[in-house]
């Protein structure tokens, strides 16, 4: 029924409800990125985790995004159900073993996995830029931020990097805005208030060093398996925009490192885009362009990318177009809106003459979805009404208990729990404050010699000997105090990076 060229999604039904073939997904075609679709709760997380776990046993890597925590299960071995069994009967999946799956957790935050980091300077300032929300005007002074960082040499890894560049820029204003255009203190005063905001939001737990190597997230078991990262999204998702700009960024390093091969027997990585719609909500166009470029590109890299959503008109047409391997759960359509959906859907199908697809598309039952695949040389196999198999692994999330003993046995513990912080940007312009005030006291120091009279009993009358006749402080040391606190408040602040950086910079 099944070969180890394919992955086995389910059985379709003819119409009388009887049994009449196995849905396979090619694994020749996995890099031809896919599409799972449909409300809530009619088994879309059930859906991507038997195609992980395909991918898995295949051996190819696999980073998805849990929303719920339900995905969590795939790391320990399933139980025989009655409505599991049932299921396995009705696809003929003889026989059907349970399993448990290589995993390594990830968390942005490091509370529920290894924490993922990523600097400033690998984010972009096209992404930073969407992640802050920023202004056409303040967008400008972040790209100058960074062209000022690249010629002279200060490395942008951290939160305090960039404020510290920021605090430097509006010292240095005007000389600046004679060199690149207008550069205001109160547009780098607005991104630094937007900076202190993410911040409070836990960015600044993002960005920083040891970052994120490629080569973790494409690990294989000794058995041959392919490890399933699994992102713990659940707190991630009270900041939906650094969700979206995190996995924009991954996307994009992978399409940086990895080299063209073309078409494979099976991909190198696959990605699974939970909740796909905050890709590109209130995106601006310029960005949707860059991602509809990476997802067409990034197939000859070896990388399938699997939008999961709950509606198709979630993903613009552009990117919509590039999605070969579809599986269709049930819509409702109820409101203008969600009828426009399932037509949608519906059109996107090659039609299939024993059923009409959109009436079907609002009468499946949950564990069933509408499945095209794409068949031999890439054409897209006729729509299929197909009952789901039945993972191997757990349904449901796992115990607080379980997921620690996981993370302390992960292949890569220990590698990404301590921050490094390595000279940068903060404490170059640190020691560049700190020497011109050196320099400005020597100066006044020499200044001071040899050009003054006294009166006995009275110390420097004229206020230029030693110490001075009141407590007012000079305009050069007003300057250089201006100075440190602008750098000094930049200290601790750190912010998360945006995505697409490289792609935005001309590469």
């Amino acid at each position: 029924m099944v070969d180890e060229t394919s992955i086995f999604i389910g059985a379709s039904r003819k119409p009388d409800d009887s049994y009449q073939r196995a849905e396979e997904l090619l694994l020749r075609y996995g890099n031809r990125h896919g599409l799972v679709t449909g409300a809530t709760g009619t088994g879309k997380t059930v859906s991507l985790q038997i195609l992980a776990e395909g991918f898995s046993n295949a051996g190819v890597p696999v980073f998805c995004a849990d929303i719920k925590g339900d995905l969590s299960g795939i790391s320990m071995m399933g139980e025989a159900k009655d409505f599991l069994v049932k299921r396995a009967e009705q696809v003929k999946l003889d026989p059907y073993q349970f399993q448990e799956f290589p995993v390594i957790f990830w968390d942005l935050f490091g509370e529920q996995g290894h924490p993922i980091r990523a600097t400033i300077s690998e984010m972009g300032p096209l992404l930073l830029s969407r992640l802050m929300n920023l202004t056409e005007a303040q967008e400008g002074v972040m790209n100058i931020a960074f062209r000022i960082a690249d010629e002279e040499g200060l490395l942008l890894l951290d939160l305090k990097d960039l404020q510290a560049l920021l605090a430097n820029m509006a010292e240095r204003a005007d000389e600046l805005s004679a060199r690149y255009g207008n550069v205001t203190k109160p547009s780098v005063g607005a991104i630094q208030r937007t900076l202190l905001v993410l911040e409070q939001q836990g960015a600044a737990n993002f960005f920083g060093e040891p970052a994120l190597r490629i080569a973790d997230i494409m690990r294989t078991t000794r058995d041959g398996r392919g490890a399933i990262s699994v992102l713990a999204a659940d707190k991630l998702m009270m900041n939906p925009r650094l969700y979206a700009t995190f996995l924009l960024w991954l996307m994009s390093e992978l399409f940086e490192e990895l080299p063209e091969v073309g078409d494979l027997d099976q991909p190198k990585l696959v990605f699974f885009f939970d909740e796909a719609h905050l890709l590109f909500e209130d995106a601006p166009k310029v960005l949707i362009d860059r991602v509809e470029q990476v997802v067409r590109l990034i197939r000859s890299k070896g990388v399938g990318v699997y939008f999961v959503t709950q509606n198709p008109l979630d993903i613009p047409e552009k990117v919509l177009a590039q999605l070969g391997n579809r599986v269709q759960h049930a819509l409702r359509a109820y409101t203008p809106r969600e009828q426009q959906a399932v037509r949608t859907a519906a059109e996107t199908f090659r039609p299939n003459p024993d059923f009409d697809c959109a009436t079907a598309i609002t009468q499946l039952a949950t564990g069933e979805a509408l499945v095209s695949m794409l068949e031999d040389k890439g054409v897209p196999a006729m729509v299929q009404r197909t009952l789901i198999r039945p993972p191997s692994s757990r349904l449901g999330p796992i115990t607080p208990d379980e997921r620690r003993k996981i993370i302390a046995e992960s292949p890569v513990a220990g590698q990404y729990d301590q921050v490094v912080d390595r000279e940068s940007a903060f404490e170059i312009l640190q020691k560049k404050t700190k020497e011109a005030q050196d320099a400005e006291a020597q100066a006044q120091q020499q200044n001071s010699g040899g050009s003054r009279w006294t009166i006995p009993g009275f110390d420097d009358v004229l206020g230029t000997g030693n110490r001075r006749s009141s407590n007012r402080q000079t305009v050069a040391e007003a300057a250089i105090k201006s100075v440190v606190r602008s750098v000094g408040s930049s200290v601790g602040r750190a912010i998360v990076r945006g995505i697409l950086g490289s792609l935005a910079r001309g590469r």
